[in-house]
């Protein structure tokens, strides 16, 4: 499994309860921050949710 490194691009304001608590999940809550983690099916559907507050690197990206 590859290793990917999300981080925070765009601010959580204004966004949903529901995407803020997915940044959170992903230990993120601030612009810059960076987290690590193995990419699986779970990953994916969090990143797809939030791909616009997000960048990703490493491994294959979720398909926007």
């Amino acid at each position: 499994m590859a290793k990917l490194k999300i981080t925070q691009t765009r601010s959580a304001i204004g966004q949903s309860p529901a995407h803020r608590g997915t940044l959170r999940a992903l230990g993120l809550g601030k612009i810059g921050r960076t987290a690590e983690h193995k990419e699986s099916p779970t990953l994916a559907g969090m990143l797809r949710k939030v791909r616009h507050l997000v960048s990703v690197e490493g491994g294959s990206e979720p398909n926007a």
